[in-house]
């Protein structure tokens, strides 16, 4: 049986670029560029890289990016919006709980919630970032973003997505936030390309900013800063609160 994500994700390529939270991709790539130093010389693998829109932009500029993605339909989408613009990207479909690659990368970005953190279990998301682990050089670096844990204990998650949601975007209702699991549980609506509407049973997993630098830590990561996200205007200047909704990670080997 599919999981709750990869329904989510079939025929959702068009409707995907529209929704409000992948309208900052200039800003994250000018973020990443900074992080690297402008290096174009190095490899970029874009985990969970959905319709390619950081991809795209990174390739714009110059630099050498493979986009990875478990949704087929997010990857044609990816590929028409390449071709459209007259370049190529290798887009390859992997599951990133099981990749085929060891130390190739000198950067892997994983931005949005691509992959991480919507597995349904801990043993999961833990193999993600493992998984992307082995698949950079050392040294090596990663850029995530990840829900946090912090902002659920203050807010309703479900008044946030309501008060960020324009029409015709994902909505989420009944949502409840778990306490033990740190897991939020939602019913997500989301009308696809063709116009039919979903219903999905969604849990998603919620992270405070220790268990992150301990999980980084396990698997080699040395230096780990953890910030604020905001949508477009990643900084390192943005000290994580309990009013951000996601956090920024960055990780060196």
């Amino acid at each position: 049986m599919k999981q709750w994500y990869e329904t989510l994700f079939e025929d959702y390529g068009k409707k995907y670029d529209t929704e409000n939270f992948t309208q900052g991709t200039i800003g994250e790539c000018d973020f990443i560029e900074k992080e690297i130093k402008y290096d174009k010389s190095l490899r970029i693998v874009d985990m969970g890289c959905g319709t390619g829109r950081h991809s795209i932009e990174l390739t714009k500029r110059g630099y050498k990016v493979i986009g990875i993605d478990l949704s087929e339909s997010q990857l044609e989408r990816a590929k028409e919006k390449t071709k459209a613009q007259n370049f190529q990207i290798d887009f390859q479909k992997h599951d990133a709980r099981n990749l085929p690659f060891k130390n190739e990368f000198d950067l892997a970005i994983m931005l949005c919630e691509g992959a991480f953190p919507l597995m349904e279990t801990d043993e999961m998301n833990y193999e993600i970032l493992k998984n992307v682990a082995q698949s950079l050089k050392d040294p090596g670096k990663l850029i995530f973003t990840t829900l946090n844990g912090l902002f659920p204990l203050y807010h309703s998650v479900e008044e946030f997505c309501a008060s960020t949601t324009e029409s015709g975007n994902a909505a989420y209702r009944s949502n409840t936030f778990d306490l033990m699991t740190f897991r939020d549980h939602n019913i997500t609506t989301v009308e696809d390309d063709f116009g039919n509407k979903k219903e999905l049973e969604c849990n998603e997993r919620y992270y405070v900013p220790s268990e992150i630098t301990w999980l980084l830590k396990t698997l080699g990561f040395k230096k780990i800063g953890i910030y604020g996200a905001k949508l477009g205007a990643y900084s390192r200047n943005d000290k994580l609160t309990t009013e951000d909704f996601e956090m920024l990670v960055t990780a060196e080997k």
